[in-house]
């Protein structure tokens, strides 16, 4: 594959036809996004800090000399090939240095949302068997009384804790003895968590390839990227995939600064005024950003030529706004945490129709299937998939689920993987989003998988059964309401509030429901599961 992009000039179906794929054996993320820079142009601009009013740049030279520092605190400590190293932060560049630094090891990075409470790090850090975590003081405080006997290390990046390591004080009193990277494209480099749906959240495991095979669909997506002066930033949280794939790694492999500020709610003028302060052209912004901006009025948007989107539907309305008043398209993408960016579309290159996502991005083949996997009629509905055969596979799919191989086995109807997203595939290839297969709930631009939150509220010793739901809401897709059972002789009164609290503080605020209801009982199939297909319907 070239590091120059695909022309948005010509036809979308030849522009197909002459894709092939080129993964050299020798890729590795932290060379490619730090390291090569580092050694070209030391200087180059490679991270925008803003904390607050005060702002500090970072080179790409810093980032290689962090990175290598801190692999080899890691080394020293016991980190090697195939280990897996948490990261428990916001947007912050100790995220970056830490997977740079584990990635030249050859271990493999498991990023996690800083607003996870202890019973999700239980989970995911317990599942991925993490023998080393990176976090705050913070997030430090919530691992206490974890039960984690394989974590080994915990490094601390802002304040002292007797029960962790300094990470700056060790960083800067290690060598800075280069660290060339030891594994290669088909390695193993990330495991990044998916929204448990039926059953506890899944851990995707990623090659190191995944990054390049991102990059066509972003140079289409964001409209001939890189062009020189681009500055990319994200409101995304870079423990997620689309803040840290559709943006972050992929500008650093480009030579393009990134913006990196934390925003522990999201702020709409405050959005405004750090895209016109860092004259900001390339955004990845989910939708419910985007109709939050729209609320208020626009500080500066000249610089802004590109604007990707996707998690959610977006109105024609949000389109026009776009074209309108920013002066930038909206290009939406398809994907999952399995198989990111599949789908996209390229105003420059493939007119946009209303209701749908785009086409399949070259290098893919994607399908409407049926449950045997064969594709259905033009306009009908059935489940999106994308093939990946053993003489062709598909580069940007997940390697597997962390220990869980029957689940990984489930995710495919002979080549193809399937998505659990219902959708629709006109004539000329557009496909359009129809609705979920499964009961994941779609809010402000996260995926919440209702079991977790169950499984929460279940834990209250007053709930006897739970069941989680997303209903429309105007502004965030869906919004989060759970339905419980009390143990009889319970008190209602005082309970709710009760219960999403706790929901809000073991798991993390935005999974949080916004109303609980009492229910006598729960609807209910023969075998036992609840049904909440039929709660959803109560609201239609």
């Amino acid at each position: 594959m070239a590091d120059r992009p695909l022309s948005t000039v010509g036809d979308w179906d030849d522009m197909r036809a002459r894709f092939q794929w080129r993964v050299p054996d020798d890729f590795n993320i932290a060379a490619a996004c730090c390291d090569v820079w580092a050694n070209a142009e030391p200087d180059r601009l490679a991270l925008i800090e803003q904390r607050g009013d005060g702002i500090r740049n970072w080179t790409f030279w810093q980032l290689r000399d962090a990175s290598d520092r801190f692999a080899n605190v890691l080394a020293a400590d016991g980190i090697g090939q195939g280990d897996r190293v948490a990261i428990l932060l916001p947007q912050a560049p100790e995220v970056l240095i830490t997977h740079f630094a584990a990635m030249k090891l050859g271990a493999v990075t498991v990023p996690l949302f800083s607003l996870f409470g202890p019973d999700a790090l239980q989970i995911r850090l317990s599942d991925s068997g993490a023998k080393a975590i990176i976090t705050n003081a913070e997030g430090a405080a919530k691992l206490t009384g974890l039960d984690l006997p394989g974590l080994s290390r915990i490094y601390v990046t802002d304040q002292p804790i007797s029960s962790a390591r300094d990470f700056w004080g060790t960083l800067n009193n290690a060598p800075a003895t280069p660290r060339p990277p030891a594994a290669r494209a088909t390695d193993p480099a990330m495991i990044i968590y998916t929204s448990g749906t039926t059953g506890p959240p899944k851990g995707a495991l990623h090659a190191h390839r995944f990054l390049l095979v991102h990059l066509p669909t972003l140079q289409l997506c964001y409209e001939d990227f890189p062009k020189p002066g681009d500055i990319g930033w994200t409101p995304a949280d870079w423990a997620w995939i689309g803040g840290l794939m559709d943006l972050a790694l992929p500008c650093l492999y480009f030579g393009v600064p990134v913006v990196c500020h934390r925003m522990a709610k999201f702020d709409a003028r405050a959005a405004w005024d750090l895209i016109a302060r860092h004259r900001v052209s390339v955004l990845f912004l989910p939708p419910t950003a985007l109709n939050l901006l729209r609320e208020v009025p626009i500080t500066d948007c000249h610089a802004v030529r590109a604007i990707g989107s996707g998690g959610e539907a977006l109105s024609p309305a949000l389109h026009a706004w776009a074209r309108n008043q920013i002066g930038a398209p909206i290009n939406e993408f398809y994907g999952q945490t399995e198989c990111n960016l599949v789908i996209t579309g390229c105003s420059a290159v493939l007119p946009p129709r209303d209701g749908a996502i785009g086409r399949a991005a070259p290098g893919h083949d994607v399908a409407v299937i049926d449950a045997a996997g064969q594709s259905v009629a033009q306009g009908e509905i059935g489940q999106i998939a994308v093939r990946a055969t053993k003489d062709a596979p598909d580069p940007v799919m997940f390697l597997r689920y962390w220990n869980a191989p029957k689940a990984t086995a489930t995710k495919f109807i002979g080549d193809w993987m399937v998505t659990g997203d219902l959708g629709r595939m006109d004539a000329d290839g557009y496909i359009s989003f129809v609705a979920r297969d499964d009961d994941v709930i779609t809010s402000s631009g996260y995926r919440i998988g209702p079991a977790e939150i169950e499984s929460c509220l279940t834990s209250h010793p007053d709930v006897t059964l739970a069941a989680a739901i997303g209903i429309p809401d105007p502004v965030r897709t869906e919004v989060v309401v759970a339905h419980v059972v009390l143990r009889d002789g319970a008190e209602w009164a005082g309970l709710e509030r009760d219960l999403i609290d706790l929901v809000r503080d073991r798991i993390s605020p935005h999974v949080a429901p916004r109303r609980i209801i009492r229910a006598d009982a729960l609807p209910m199939t023969a075998t036992g599961k609840i049904m909440r297909r039929a709660l959803r319907e109560e609201y239609r």
